[in-house]
């Protein structure tokens, strides 16, 4: 079972708000045991979207499903040793400080790997451990910037934010990546490892297009010029009559004859390579899609094999034939009701078990179940 991937593995999660978080739930639900260590105050993201009726952010408990909680002042040296002593048993250990705030707090990278030589340390950060941006602060939207996320996305007049957040997301799944690869690495050599995750570069890793198209000026990838960034009529997003939204992803020359056959405009199917930006094929089809509603596009074109597909909304999503027939989304009834979406990784046909519920415990709890004795402190 799913599961069972990393059982008998502890991670410790000195992370907040979504990046980290996120990453060590991905480890949680592959089967880890993870203790998420928080300031006494909490993580801020306890207080970041809507308030359940225990004053605590939905969004937070959605994140931190599957986990155990600790509260611990790191600045005192009591709660300094307890942490240490977790780390001691601990197989992994990502935290998302800016560089050089552990090693303030005298727990530096050395002084870890000192206590677990065997130690699984992911630094998950903004710009990376080094380099002139490391210290600067910085969320999704500054990372999508630098990493070039931006700079091509979007419509021509100005780019657009992404939602969810890319780049936390992506430094989530590299940062759940590479600590299960190092792990893997350790049950051969015995080695742990140091791993160093930026959000921004897990954008820049993506964009070896872009720039290759850049360096070659005879393919540009500005917005709205290139291919895939809405410069084709055959790959984009158009607006239907009652503004709701349709994609179209016909790139194949087989998927844009049947779309134009099929909404009666064979006239378009050898327009489909025309000079990019197609300006006037794109307006076209816009409206042809404007002088319909939603309803009629989906029974025109969801039987026909061209690449289309409606933009579903939040509020559609869990009702939807595929979500349903895939069973990753739950409704949480209640008094404060959510929805969650389980680990999307369905393993030897079986569907991934719900998530646990957050828990607090306490610093002895804690301890006692890893085992583990702080050390005295100085």
């Amino acid at each position: 079972m799913l599961g069972e991937c990393l059982a008998g593995f502890r991670i410790l999660d000195l992370s907040q708000y979504l990046p980290g978080p996120f990453s060590t739930q991905l480890l949680a639900d592959l089967g880890a045991e993870v203790i998420k260590v928080e300031p006494p105050a909490g993580d801020p993201m306890r207080a970041f979207g809507p308030l359940d009726s225990d004053g605590v952010s939905v969004f937070y408990k959605l994140v931190n499903a599957g986990k155990q909680v600790l509260r611990l002042d790191l600045k005192n040296a009591q709660d300094r040793a307890a942490f240490l002593a977790l780390v001691a048993r601990a197989d992994g250990l990502l935290e998302s400080f800016r560089p050089g705030t552990l090693a303030r707090l005298d727990l530096a990278a050395e002084t870890l790997q000192a206590a677990n030589p065997s130690l699984i340390h992911c630094a998950l950060s903004g710009y990376g451990q080094k380099g002139p941006l490391s210290q600067q602060p910085g969320h999704d939207i500054n990372y999508m910037a630098w990493g070039g996320g931006l700079a091509t996305s979007g419509p021509r007049r100005k780019p657009a934010i992404a939602h969810p957040p890319t780049s936390d997301y992506a430094g989530a799944v590299n940062a759940a990546l590479a600590i299960t690869a190092a792990l893997l690495r350790r049950e051969k050599s015995g080695k742990g490892a140091f791993l160093d995750i930026s959000m921004g570069e897990s954008v820049l890793s993506w964009q070896a297009f872009s720039m290759t198209a850049a360096a070659r000026k005879d393919s540009p990838m500005t917005r709205g010029d290139a291919y895939l960034n809405g410069g084709a009529a055959s790959y984009g997003i158009y607006e239907t009559a009652d503004h709701r939204f349709v994609a179209l992803g016909a790139v194949e020359e087989k998927f844009w004859t049947a779309f134009c056959q099929a909404v009666g405009r064979p006239d378009w199917i050898d327009r489909q390579d025309e000079p990019l930006p197609q300006k006037g094929l794109m307006e076209e089809v816009s409206a042809l899609f404007a002088g319909e509603t939603l309803a009629h596009w989906c029974r025109t074109l969801e039987p026909v094999k061209c690449c289309f597909q409606k933009v579903v909304l939040p509020e559609e999503l869990p009702d939807d034939p595929q979500v349903q027939a895939r069973g990753l989304v739950q409704r949480h009834a209640g008094p404060n009701p959510s929805i969650s979406v389980a680990c999307p990784v369905h393993f030897d046909g079986r569907r991934p078990p719900p998530r646990a519920t957050l828990e607090e415990i306490a610093i002895a709890q804690a301890l006692r179940e890893w085992g583990a004795r702080p050390a005295t402190p100085a």
